[in-house]
């Protein structure tokens, strides 16, 4: 079945070297290596190929952005492109001279995560000494013309620190808040026993998020995404698997999200054999789950179907080991049962897996 909207966003791993070890790191278990990344000519390319097709956000991330060299003229090969510039960053080894070279290169939003608001806290779960760098570069970047979001990261270790955290974002200025709950692939779902919030914590943090977004509203948007695992209805796979976004990974993979390499069976197409457009309108793999025909029956027979798409496929694989299977979190999975195991409150912390 052919595509029938086009991609709104690219996002592009332009690296897995990063100089954080976060505990909660959405990039897989074996990443690539330096020597595998697309060169410059190559990811210029997909940057027109984007803007040609339509596509609007381009989003640099990695690992860490700041690891390319090359990083000022991809962002100006995305800027001259037509497309809006968002980088994600750790702001590690960020000084103001190569952060003004960004922004005069066409660099239109910078998104900074924050672990915590104490830093020995904040540095364990990043797994090195990085709160420190964070705020340091926060005054650099309001010198600049640069939209700026902050991400606060949270879990078990940190959702009773909410208010604090929602304070210290605050007190930063951005334009955009979005407090996120780690969502369990790559290493995220290693350190999950670590992570996941008991389900109290949970019901205490939504009225925090709530009178947060009504007290800033005009003055900091607020976003807050909730864990999936205390939903009675799953999240609509990135908006629907191959349907809003495309993801290149650093050695040229084009996926439809960042976890979908660990799905079995699956083959996905490189930007160095095939071009953007083809990818998103033939490749095999972005064809997989679009549409309704791979749905199980209930699903098909839902009146959700399509607010949730059956939910994640990654995520329903890595609950059940079924590519196809209703996502879990479903109240009409037959496997709903699992959540309910899953949920149960963890008796003693387990060691921090860090990523590598």
């Amino acid at each position: 079945m052919p595509p029938t909207t086009r991609p709104q966003s690219l996002i592009c791993e332009v690296t897995h070297r990063c100089p954080l070890h976060c505990l909660y790191c959405s990039n897989p278990l074996e990443m690539q290596k330096a020597d595998a990344e697309l060169d410059t000519a190559a990811w210029k390319r997909v940057f027109t190929e984007a803007a040609q097709m339509g596509i609007l956000h381009l989003h640099l991330t990695g690992g860490e952005p700041l690891a390319r060299k090359d990083l000022t003229e991809l962002i100006q090969a995305g800027h001259d492109a037509g497309l809006y510039v968002n980088m994600i960053t750790s702001g590690v080894g960020m000084t103001e001279a190569r952060l003004e070279a960004l922004v005069e290169a066409g660099l239109e939003h910078l998104q900074l995560s924050f672990q915590d608001v104490d830093e020995a806290r904040a540095n364990f779960i990043a797994g090195t000494r990085a709160h420190a760098w964070k705020l340091q570069l926060v005054p650099l970047v309001k010198r600049q013309r640069l939209a700026f979001t902050v991400n606060l990261v949270v879990h078990r270790q940190n959702l009773d620190r909410l208010p604090e955290m929602i304070a210290l974002a605050e007190s930063l200025e951005p334009n955009r808040v979005e407090i996120a709950h780690v969502q369990y692939y790559g290493w995220a779902l290693k350190n999950r026993d670590l992570l996941m919030p008991a389900e109290e914590q949970v019901q205490r943090a939504l009225p925090i998020v709530e009178a947060a977004r009504q007290r800033l509203k005009g003055k900091i948007h607020l976003d807050a995404v909730l864990p999936d695992y205390y939903g009675s209805f799953p999240k609509a796979c990135v908006g629907g698997w191959g349907r809003q976004m495309l993801l290149i990974d650093p050695a040229g993979r084009a996926l439809p999200c960042h976890a979908a390499g660990v799905l079995p069976g699956m083959e996905f197409d490189n930007v160095k054999e095939h071009s953007l457009p083809w990818i998103w309108q033939q490749s095999v793999a972005f064809e997989r789950f679009r549409g309704e025909t791979w749905m199980p029956e209930t699903c098909k027979g839902c009146e959700r179907k399509a607010r949730d798409f059956g939910g994640c496929r990654c995520q329903a694989f890595l609950l059940t080991g079924d590519v196809e299977a209703i996502d879990p979190v479903c109240t009409y999975s037959p496997q709903h049962g699992l959540m309910e195991e899953l949920r149960k409150p963890v008796t003693a912390d387990p060691l921090p897996i860090y990523r590598g």
